[in-house]
């Protein structure tokens, strides 16, 4: 099972560059070219993502990568998923920052307060 943001990334990657190779794909994602692989066979066993391979192309390695309509869906799907993954994740944060900026204000102010 890929996780939201591996999967929310290389859906939109793929969408921006359909041509993008399987190395660039892993580069743009910090992971390995065999997760890489791993999960584009994951995706297009859903039904997520399809290969056409350039037939007339000097490399027969290259791919073309394409979103299915249900790829597009899916898409969406995991968009506002990964979203709200990273609201909560920000809430958390901006609630630690605001807990640590208030307990060193509290240590300014006793420190201040103590006699020299």
């Amino acid at each position: 099972m890929l996780d939201d943001e591996t999967h929310y990334k290389i859906l939109k990657l793929l969408q921006e560059d359909p041509h993008t190779s399987q190395r660039a794909l892993a580069d743009a994602l910090g992971v390995s070219l065999g997760k890489t692989n791993y999960c584009l066979k994951a995706l297009m066993q859903r039904g997520l993502v399809k290969a056409k391979n350039f037939k007339n192309n000097q490399n027969k390695l290259a791919y073309m990568y394409l979103l299915t309509p249900t790829g597009i869906e899916e898409k969406t799907k995991v968009t506002v998923r990964f979203l709200k993954q990273k609201m909560l994740e920000h809430e958390a944060l901006t609630k630690e920052i605001e807990k640590l900026r208030k307990d060193l204000t509290d240590r300014e102010i006793s420190s201040a307060s103590e006699p020299a």
